[in-house]
């Protein structure tokens, strides 16, 4: 890494919240974190905190995101509980940006047509690009002098081969509208292929591995040689296994079904993506893993089937990554339910005896929020648990576009 660059700031924004964090590049140490939320409302909120500090929430004036981002620079140089002397210590930013479309296969550095192509991709990603160019804006506005990078979503998943992200629909749907397989979380899955080739001592390019990133929003990714040669989610992150709010796949038929049935496809797509998957099934009003998981605990048959299911489509995934991996190093699982969930960890692990993983229940149950392998020693095929850490592979990703 170059050794000019020392301090990164990570921004990623919604259409109306700001997160941001600091860090310490030469030592990858995370200096300060920070969300503005409900921008535009007379409600704006503010979430700070210096490392080894505890949380500060106010609420502030921000009508926009250039607001929101001097809300946040003020905090980050306050003369109390701000970790910079000057805004000029802030040597690079580096933006999560969702959609690349085929444009961009690894991050770049912000340019004017860099923009206008990120503008274009916000038809493939209308609720996730058009705020994430307004970040960009606004720290434009207030670090003019400061290199912006983008770090897409989709960028590592660019390797992918076309008989996989092709679908099979006629081929000018893709050569005139860009429908195919995109992925999604691709900086995730880019991180733990590499923290698990540090874990076993191999080479990255050596490496077949199964990466699932499980949360609210669920992916998983067949890792062989550093390169992804298949991934859950397609054209949008409503493919693949089922999540908190989200079907995961169905049969499309489905939707003009219901479309003849009356609903509008408006309906049938919000429904989809946020009145399906767990909520939908679990019967506890939400789709959280940690309710599911009480409920199943108390006794309900709903949340029981719903854990169930979500088990059951992991695994399909899985055991098919395998097959066409010719076998994998490890699988990982990361994120807020692969990270903290052992009855979630467990529920799939137990239904991928076939490939060689025989759960161990005291390692599954130790591994909360941190890394550890939760197999037993004799398996095949060796699961783990690691942490993800998106923030600080988008300040690598910077770093090394800049160098």
């Amino acid at each position: 890494m170059s050794t000019k660059l020392k301090k990164v700031l990570v921004v990623n924004t919604g259409s109306s919240s700001l997160k941001f964090m600091l860090f310490d590049i030469t030592t990858e140490t995370m200096l300060a974190k920070g969300l503005v939320e409900r921008i535009g409302t007379p409600k704006t909120n503010f979430v700070y905190q210096r490392a080894g500090d505890p949380k500060i929430e106010v609420t502030v004036v921000a009508t926009n995101h250039t607001d929101a981002m001097k809300v946040a620079c003020d905090a980050l140089v306050d003369h109390r509980m701000g970790v910079l002397k000057d805004l000029a210590e802030v040597d690079a930013i580096g933006h999560r940006v969702v959609h690349g479309g085929e444009e961009f296969s690894k991050p770049t550095r912000i340019t004017d047509s860099v923009k206008e192509c990120i503008r274009a991709c916000s038809v493939l990603a209308p609720l996730h690009n058009p705020p994430n160019l307004e970040g960009i804006r606004a720290c434009e506005a207030v670090f003019p002098e400061t290199p912006n990078v983008a770090v897409f979503d989709t960028a590592f998943h660019q390797s992918m081969p076309e008989h996989t992200y092709l679908y099979a629909i006629p081929k000018s749907c893709y050569q005139e509208f860009g429908v195919r397989k995109y992925g999604f979380h691709g900086t995730s899955h880019k991180f733990i292929t590499q923290e698990t080739a540090k874990l076993l001592g191999k080479p990255v390019d050596q490496l077949k591995v199964i990466t699932c990133h499980l949360g609210n929003g669920s992916s998983f990714a067949a890792i062989d040689g550093g390169k992804v040669l298949d991934t859950t989610m397609g054209l949008t992150p409503l493919a693949g296994v089922i999540m908190g709010t989200r079907s995961g796949d169905i049969d499309p038929g489905v939707i003009f079904y219901l479309n003849r049935q009356g609903m509008s496809l408006d309906e049938i797509n919000s429904m989809l993506n946020k009145e399906s998957g767990l909520l939908a099934i679990a019967g506890t009003g939400s789709g959280d893993m940690r309710e599911l998981v009480n409920a199943v605990a108390a006794g309900s048959q709903e949340a029981a089937t719903a854990l169930n299911m979500f088990a059951h489509r992991a695994a399909l995934f899985i055991g098919g990554y395998y097959a066409v991996l010719g076998g994998v190093d490890a699988i990982i699982m990361t994120g807020g339910i692969g990270e903290n969930s052992a009855p979630a960890r467990e529920a799939i692990v137990r239904k991928l005896k076939a490939i060689g993983c025989n759960l161990d229940p005291e390692a599954n149950k130790a591994a909360f929020g941190k890394a550890g392998r939760i197999t037993t020693a004799d398996s095949a095929t060796p699961v783990y648990v690691l942490p993800t850490n998106e923030e600080l592979m988008i300040a690598r990703e910077t770093v090394q576009t800049l160098s």
